[in-house]
């Protein structure tokens, strides 16, 4: 099957879920088309895996990845390349070039925002500093307090885009740092509760930013049933409202459609997760009508 026809078939076995508590039938006319792409816990897999790889074989590759990315936006130039973050660690190549290939890559392929992930200090505060200049795309994080550190000023909590007419806010929030990286590696980095800071990022953007449509962009988990307590983004979906879509990371979760989840008004909002490594592609279109109701779908795209 062609690519295009791949994009185009996967797309048309989604559902469509209506968002905001609205019906479908109210989406027949819709008249916008906003297209998500995103990645999550790539960890410097710049090759494909090889054809003797078990159940990743001939899977995946920053170039396939980019092939199929040009072939979305050129269906619908109303598009946004997202990333989760753990973008370092995995592979040669970061212990190599220490971050340099994966964000330049990165910027080849257009990507618009990514958030932080605990790998991503693995050299360091300093070193994911000093690997900026060859990112061409901003990070966002509202619960890493870095103002006592060398990243002050260079991750923002929020960052918006306007898209056809249609403003879309975008944040970020991080797993917590102590017990998964060594304190001297994000040093005065100060993690904050991520459920309050989506509380007050939702609020900045929907009432005083405007928002049509609202993304976390997490790095949280996907769920630990394991242990109920700790904060996930099904749990922060149920205990937040005005979010439309978790685009999450970290448990590396393999979702072949995103999830539906009920919010803290009980309006209806997708949670996704595209696994690792670079195998898959999350792509989710959201359908705005003339009074900008919206509805979605998604789907997990082989790379």
């Amino acid at each position: 099957m062609k690519r295009r026809e791949f994009i185009q078939h996967t797309a048309a076995a989604s559902a469509l879920i209506g968002l905001g508590g609205l019906g479908l039938q109210s989406f027949s006319a819709a008249s916008k088309k906003i297209t998500i792409l995103h990645t999550n816990d790539v960890h410097s897999h710049i090759d494909p895996f090889g054809p003797e790889d078990g159940r990743n074989a001939n899977m995946g590759g920053v170039a396939r990845r980019a092939s199929l990315i040009d072939a979305i936006r050129k269906e619908n130039t109303n598009t946004l390349l997202l990333d989760a973050g753990d973008i370092f660690q995995g592979t040669p190549y970061f212990n190599f070039y220490g971050g340099e290939l994966e964000f330049k890559l990165m910027s080849m392929l257009n990507y618009d925002l990514a958030t932080i992930g605990n790998h991503d200090f693995d050299n360091s505060i300093d070193g994911l500093y000093a690997q900026l200049p060859h990112a061409q795309f901003e990070f966002v994080s509202a619960n890493y307090d870095f103002s006592n550190t060398i990243l002050n000023t260079h991750v923002k909590p929020y960052k918006t885009f306007i898209k056809d007419g249609i403003k879309i806010g975008v944040f970020g929030l991080g797993v917590e740092l102590d017990g998964l990286v060594d304190k001297k590696m994000y040093k005065e980095t100060t993690y904050l509760d991520p459920t309050e800071a989506a509380q007050e990022m939702t609020r900045i953007l929907k009432e005083d930013e405007q928002c049509d449509l609202i993304i976390c962009l997490s790095h949280l988990g996907y769920n630990y049933s394991n242990r109920p307590e700790r904060i996930s983004d099904l749990k922060l979906a149920g205990t937040t409202k005005h979010i439309d879509l978790i685009i999450g990371g970290h448990t590396h979760t393999f979702l072949k459609k995103p999830t539906v989840m009920k919010n803290l008004d009980g309006e209806n909002m997708l949670v996704n997760q595209v696994g690792c490594y670079g195998i898959n592609l999350g792509k989710i279109d959201f359908y705005f009508d003339a009074d900008k109701n919206k509805s979605a779908n998604g789907v997990s795209i082989i790379v």
